[in-house]
């Protein structure tokens, strides 16, 4: 009997990783200021075919996300990371922080009401509140 791939994760299916890169290529975009007609000019290809990416209409070839990837001046496993990826960029972004990676390593010992009194204090000077007394 062969050996079978065991995963803790349901595998994407093609509809569900092409719409992980149409975001992720939009944002990307977005985030450098650039047309999709800029894009498809670094590119070389037809401004409708950075459409077709970006509405999940077309799912780019291993080449054409070397391609994108270059334009847009990221490494392709930025344009393919799933939300799992993301999250633990974000979580290790915020750890990085010494004071939020302290706070961090003390919630798991406060109990739920002062976590929620820490918590509303938090947001309320996230949003500039000051609360009376």
């Amino acid at each position: 009997m062969a050996p079978r791939l065991v995963t803790s994760l349901p595998l994407p299916d093609c509809n569900e990783a092409g719409l992980q890169v149409a975001t992720q290529v939009r944002e990307m975009r977005r985030a450098r200021h650039l047309s999709q007609r800029q894009l498809a000019g670094r590119m070389q290809v037809p401004r409708t075919y950075i459409s077709k990416i970006e509405n999940g209409k077309a799912i780019p070839t291993l080449g054409s996300l070397e391609r994108l990837a270059t334009a847009l001046g990221v490494e392709v496993r930025q344009l393919v990371r799933d939300a799992r990826s993301r999250r633990d960029e974000e979580v290790a972004a915020i750890l990085s922080d010494p004071f939020l990676a302290e706070v961090a390593a003390l919630l798991p010992h406060l109990d739920s009401l002062h976590r929620t009194l820490l918590f509303g204090a938090v947001r309320d000077a996230a949003v500039g509140r000051r609360r009376t007394a």
